[in-house]
């Protein structure tokens, strides 16, 4: 089944599954259970981060699956991201070795910056004003050149600190992963990407409805009348759409679910496609900037005063 499942070729040779299995607040018995859940309907594509605090959780079922035969290795995709507390180049190595030893694997094949902003060490929420991007990205090629990482990338970074890193490295970012939906469509930033061949994932592709409350004017995406019309036209979840909507804008989408069965249907996307007319229609729900669910400011207070917040330009 794996082989099946559509891919974009990284610029290493890796096949980065078109879907992914978000995780975000996925924890202990439930979080097992859903991944094993993804792991029997096809899902191949894994994404964590250490602040999810589910590694090890899903490092016990990883290995279940690995040592019994049910998966290969070479099969899986998984993500895990650097934290914004190890944002210094001296602890890169540390971070992604905790990771590896949770996730009970010797490589990922994608490491990702989680945030431009760096905090201090065993801190919660204390910014760390001196973030140096370019001796963090350092340390991230020193994680593939030591096989602890297959690809290295990046993740809620703007255009301007793209371009700093493209600068200077040495091997190139193979992926940024950025909030993308049809109320926040990042065309701009998608089109810089596309220039420099990274490609885009985007998370919280359904809109965060877990953060949304929604208003007459811009109801929650997964209520919108154009996407439910849509979709019962369609014979499909209002999900489904969003999904085949950004998949068709050659994106990797990793929706997060805890309910086994919209886990299973998130999958269900590779057996229909949205017409142009549709697809036209979904465009004209952009919001831009105005419809950004994730900006990190109800999470860490004054995270807008790092130098390296990187929401306060278009792009």
């Amino acid at each position: 089944m794996a082989s099946r499942i559509p891919a974009i070729t990284l610029h290493n040779g890796g096949k980065m599954p078109s879907v992914g299995l978000g995780t975000f607040q996925g924890h202990d018995d439930e979080m097992r259970q859903v991944l094993n859940a993804a792991l029997e309907c096809g899902y191949r594509h894994i994404d964590t981060a250490t602040v999810y605090k589910n590694e090890a959780e899903i490092g016990d079922v990883l290995h279940e699956w690995l040592s019994s035969g049910r998966v290969a290795r070479e099969e899986l995709f998984v993500v895990t991201k650097l934290p914004m507390t190890g944002n210094r180049s001296g602890d890169v190595g540390r971070c992604l070795q905790d990771s590896l030893d949770k996730l009970r694997l010797s490589y990922v094949d994608l490491y990702l910056i989680h945030s431009p902003v760096g905090m201090k060490a065993n801190s919660k929420g204390v910014l760390d004003l001196e973030t140096n991007h370019e001796e963090i990205y350092k340390a991230m090629e020193e994680q593939v050149d030591a096989g602890k990482a297959k690809a290295i990338g990046l993740s809620n970074f703007n255009s301007k600190q793209i371009e700093r890193i493209l600068k200077v490295c040495r091997i190139k970012p193979a992926n940024l992963q950025v909030e993308v939906h049809v109320y926040h469509q990042q065309k701009a930033l998608r089109e810089l990407c596309r220039a420099f061949d990274i490609p885009v994932c985007a998370y919280c592709p359904l809109g965060a409805p877990h953060a949304a409350e929604g208003s007459d004017e811009y109801p929650i995406l997964l209520q919108h009348p154009v996407v439910t019309s849509m979709a019962k036209r369609l014979g499909r979840t209002p999900a489904q759409v969003l999904l085949r909507f950004l998949i068709q804008n050659n994106l990797v989408v990793i929706p997060k679910s805890t309910n086994q069965k919209r886990v299973k249907e998130n999958f269900n996307v590779f057996d229909f496609e949205l017409s142009s007319e549709d697809v036209a229609s979904l465009e004209t729900l952009d919001r831009k900037g105005d419809g950004r669910v994730i900006d990190f400011k109800s999470l860490f207070e004054g995270i807008e005063n790092h130098p390296e917040w990187p929401f306060g330009i278009p792009y």
